[in-house]
Order: structure tokens, then C-alpha cells, then sequence
């Protein structure tokens, strides 16, 4: 969800880059829980922490999850991989510009970690 707080933010602040708030990722997370990315911005722009956030989260969450389909659902996003030619394409591409030397970038979360790595400096 750190990342979800982290891009909205940068949406508010005019700085989100290539990053895209409420994203085809993010809206996977919205559904889960069961809340709406816009509601989730106004909270954002009223300068709330991510504390804050997280108990509105847990107290405007339509779906009320239990411990184990939280993390079931966690472990199953973790692992996800491009599932579609369209997205292994896109996935490809993108790795192709972050990392071309690498095997071991195989899922979305792990596409996602080195570029955000290299986008900061990290040598990839």
C-alpha cells in the first residue's frame, strides 16, 4: 500500500513522473479491499500519515478481510507475473530498459523494485 500513498502524493504534488496513481496494480489493491481511489486522494491531500491512512482504510473498507485472505491475497500479488502477451510485452520492454543483464527479475513486484532502484541512481 506504501507505494499506492507514495504515488498518490506525487500525483498531488505535480512530481508523479512516469508513475500513475490508481494504476491497473493499484486498482487490483482497491478492489481488494474495497474502497475508492479517489475517496483514498482526498485523504492524501488532507495531509493525513500513513498511519492515519491505514485506520481510515480499515474503517471505510467495504471488504472486511481476515488475516489470512490478506495474506493470501499479499503473497499471491507478490508472486504475480505478466499474465496476457500485452503485458508480458509491456514487461519485457520495460526490462529491456532497466535491466537487461538481469534473469532474475520475473514478477510484477520485482520490475517494479529495480526500476524504482534505478530511477534512483542504484546500478542495476
Amino acid at each position: 500500500m506504501s507505494r499506492i500513498l507514495d504515488k498518490g502524493r506525487a500525483t498531488l504534488a505535480g512530481k508523479q513522473g512516469e508513475y500513475k496513481y490508481n494504476c491497473p496494480l493499484d486498482q487490483r489493491f482497491f478492489e481488494f479491499v474495497g474502497i475508492d481511489a479517489t475517496a483514498l486522494k482526498k485523504q492524501l491531500d488532507a495531509g493525513k500519515s500513513d498511519g492515519e491512512i491505514l485506520d481510515w482504510v480499515r474503517n471505510h473498507a467495504r471488504n472486511q478481510r481476515t488475516d489470512l485472505e490478506i495474506t493470501a491475497w499479499s503473497e499471491f500479488m507478490e508472486r504475480r507475473v505478466p499474465g496476457d502477451p500485452e503485458s508480458r510485452s509491456f514487461f519485457n520492454e520495460l526490462q529491456k530498459k532497466v535491466a537487461p543483464n538481469r534473469e532474475d527479475i520475473t514478477t510484477w513486484f520485482d520490475l517494479l523494485d529495480v526500476d524504482d532502484y534505478a530511477s534512483f541512481g542504484g546500478k542495476v
